[in-house]
């Protein structure tokens, strides 16, 4: 199956490819619907040490 030739597509049609390909977008947040989010933890860059060898095992899919 071969690619359609994209320079023929007007802005509509790709409109609708979009909205079948995607569904319908949500609607916007409203402004007084936002809230501030602030970190409670720092950001860990590695997973917790794990002491137990069938946990570790699971880690490595093994």
């Amino acid at each position: 199956m071969s690619e359609p030739d994209r320079s023929s597509f007007s802005d509509e049609e790709y409109r609708f490819l979009r909205h079948v390909r995607f569904g319908e977008l949500p609607p916007p947040v409203r402004p007084d619907e936002r809230v501030e989010l602030s970190e409670t933890e720092p950001r860990r860059d590695y997973p917790e040490p794990v002491d137990n060898p069938d946990q570790r095992a699971l880690g490595w899919g093994g």
